[in-house]
């Protein structure tokens, strides 16, 4: 499938305000200026902290919509190496997630001579390092080295197994068949997570804990592009609906939610006109660099801010938008001189890759 610079608009919107979300999460979640600056706005800053990070279901249903999009818009997986896309997936992640977890390390040293503050991660090991670039520090039981660090690691997992049971697919299906048996697998899958893996947190470092929205990601493209969209989209309502009556989950709610409005947008037209805004396509396009680099930045601003501001609600308030600022600065710079190098340096080291995974 060719590579193509073609943006999504509807998506880069929902990837823009949920990466908002996440960051102001953190910043009301960790560290001591949201403690100090609760005062001012304590509704505000609860509801930040115990539910703003349900946006994180924004990106798994996204990273499956357009997953989907890329491996197998019709069902059949395209790729003639999954192996090969495979580690170029890996690649993609780690190459900036390593930049960004020394970096994290280096902040994290930094913070320490400001604060002590329980928000601030461990001194890592030589072993913990070497986890978190084989990216299996959640399942060897690892202290994170920095907040979010986890989804990279669960984000590959979800696109490994996706890529495993459309393969799957391939090889066992009838040429007919081969679409109807990957949407089977993969719906088979889902539905494992929704009713059993997701309602255990023994099961948050692996990916079948997660692939239930990262599945409604994939259902719905194949849906919106069949002749009876809408009769699967609410045959896929309805599962995840008796999975949220067997046992309520906010989060699961939530992917539905996102599912559905990238099923209306896709069906209604707009999914790559609306809203037309470069600046939106900006933060969409640094999105995953914001994500790597926020949460060091905010940690030394935080230590900053305790060393110099003290207790004052108003000033640590305002350090919290500093630090909100400050993430989205470095993000944009994290992008242009570590993210965008690297995926240039992979494309010319792969030129002859078939395809292009855009999540």
């Amino acid at each position: 499938m060719a590579e193509t610079s073609s943006r999504l608009a509807f998506v880069d919107a929902m990837k823009a305000v949920a990466l908002q979300l996440i960051v102001l999460h953190h910043l009301a979640f960790y560290g001591p200026m949201s403690d100090q600056a609760y005062v001012l706005a304590p509704g505000l800053f609860s509801w930040l902290s115990e539910y703003a990070r349900s946006a994180v279901q924004a990106f798994l249903v996204i990273g499956g919509f357009l997953a989907a999009r890329s491996l197998a818009p019709a069902g059949v997986l395209l790729a003639a190496q999954p192996l090969a896309l495979l580690r170029k997936r890996y690649l993609k992640l780690v190459t900036p997630y390593l930049a960004a977890v020394l970096i994290a390390i280096a902040c994290a040293a930094i913070a320490r001579v400001l604060m002590s503050h329980d928000s601030i991660p461990g001194r890592p090991t030589l072993a913990q390092v070497l986890a978190h670039a084989l990216l299996l520090q959640g399942v060897l039981d690892y202290e994170g080295l920095s907040a979010g660090v986890w989804y990279v690691a669960i984000d590959f997992q979800l696109f490994a197994l996706l890529l495993g049971a459309l393969w799957l697919a391939r090889g066992l299906g009838r040429q007919r068949r081969v679409a109807l048996l990957g949407a089977l697998l993969v719906g088979g899958l889902a539905a494992a997570s929704l009713y059993h893996f997701n309602r255990d947190s023994a099961w948050d470092v692996w990916a079948l804990y997660f692939f239930g929205s990262y599945a409604l990601g994939v259902l719905t493209y194949w849906a919106t592009h069949q002749r009876s969209a809408a009769g699967w989209l609410l045959l896929i309502a309805a599962v995840v609906v008796a999975a949220l009556l067997v046992d309520f989950r906010s989060r699961i709610a939530v992917a539905l939610l996102v599912a559905l409005a990238l099923g209306l947008a896709s069906r209604g037209g707009f999914l790559e006109s609306w809203p037309r805004s470069r600046a939106i396509a900006y933060l969409a396009t640094i999105s995953y660099s914001v994500f790597l680099i926020h949460f060091p930045v905010c940690l030394v601003i935080s230590g900053l801010f305790w060393r110099f501001a003290g207790d004052d609600p108003r000033v640590n308030l305002l350090g919290v938008l500093v630090a909100w600022l400050a993430s989205l600065l470095a993000g944009a710079l994290f992008y242009r001189l570590v993210e965008n190098p690297a995926q240039h340096g992979l494309r010319r080291l792969q030129p002859g890759a078939r395809v292009m995974q855009r999540a």
